[in-house]
Order: C-alpha cells, then structure tokens, then sequence
C-alpha cells in the first residue's frame, strides 16, 4: 500500500465542463473531512470527493446522478494502492451533458490522472509489541530500537524492577527486531507480540 508525499493537484476540459481534482495525505476521518472542506469550491456545480482510510472509506456524488462520481473516485484510489487519501473532484458545468458514462470516466479519469501524477510513499504496516526489561538491559534496548528504521516507542511504564515497553514494529522486521533484543539481553528481555 501507498499513500501520497504531498498534496496534488489536476486539471482538465471535458465538453466545456471544468474539472479540478485534489488530492491529498489525511491521517484519520477528521483530516479527511477537513481536506474534503478545504478543497470544496461553493462556486462550483459538483464537489465530489472520496477517501480510504484502512478499512473506512466513504464517497459523495454530490448532486451528480448515484454512482457516477464518488465511486470512480474511490475506484481510482483503490486501484493505484493508495490508503490514508482524501481525493475531490471539482466540477464547473459547461452545458453539454456527459451522460452517465461519461461522467463515471470524467470524475474517475480526473482523480486518476491527479493520483499518477502524485509522489507516492509506501506505508509500512508495524505491530504493537510490549517489551519487558530490567533496568540493567534497558539503556541498550531503548538505543537499538531507536536504531532501528521504522520503530517507534510508543510509551513507556516503569516497574519496581525495570520497564514495560509499548513499541511499534514495522511488520516485515519483527523477527529480525525480536532475536536483536534476544541476543542483547542474552533472554532476559521478554517481547510479547500481539496474537
């Protein structure tokens, strides 16, 4: 999966109607909603937008007749990889009537060709590990994780005898993660993986 470096934009004419898409990196449903918001034109006949957010997704046609913009927008999405991705399509009616398969490729090529043109980066899935150390093991287990491309601590508790760890682990990493803290802590530091 990927999502996008930085926001970008698209524009083109199709039968003198005017079509701008925007897209953009969001974190959450909140900042999809907030990119959606700040790239609506009140001005315009149609803002029609769709984001993918894991598992979440919606879209919007947006006055256009039921499924000839959201979905081909969320389509494109879904068919360059994208995750975490707001996209809205801005139209300005130019009187000719597109139909509607005219309009599925209009609102679906727009927000295509804005997403090819777009940098991409790779989303790199990580897992929640907690790990267990005493305090003589956890000055080297804190410098190898962060060390470590991709990991982040998340939080940390202290005990009576050391600390708890609650780290994030890229996923193609985490064997090779967990023999390091093995092999540091000669298997006195315990990682507990989620099931």
């Amino acid at each position: 999966m990927f999502t996008l470096a930085q926001p970008e934009t698209f524009a083109q004419d199709i039968k003198k109607s005017r079509f701008l898409a925007a897209a953009g990196p969001v974190a959450d449903e909140v900042g999809a909603k907030a990119f959606v918001a700040a790239h609506s034109d009140a001005g315009a006949n149609h803002n029609c937008w769709a984001w993918r957010i894991g598992q979440s997704y919606r879209f919007s046609d947006d006055g256009e007749p039921s499924g000839t913009a959201g979905k081909p927008i969320l389509a494109a999405l879904d068919g360059q990889h994208l995750d975490n991705v707001a996209v809205v399509v801005t139209r300005w009616f130019g009187g000719i009537l597109l139909g509607s398969g005219g309009l599925v490729r209009a609102y679906g090529g727009t927000a295509a060709a804005c997403l090819r043109a777009a940098a991409k980066t790779e989303i790199a899935i990580s897992l929640e590990a907690k790990i267990t150390c005493g305090f003589a093991d956890l000055a080297i287990v804190q410098a190898r994780l962060a060390a470590q491309s991709g990991v982040r601590i998340v939080a940390e508790t202290f005990t009576a005898t050391g600390a708890e760890l609650k780290v994030a682990l890229p996923e193609a990493d985490v064997e090779t993660i967990v023999r390091k803290i093995a092999d540091l802590t000669s298997g006195r530091a315990i990682v507990a993986l989620p099931d």
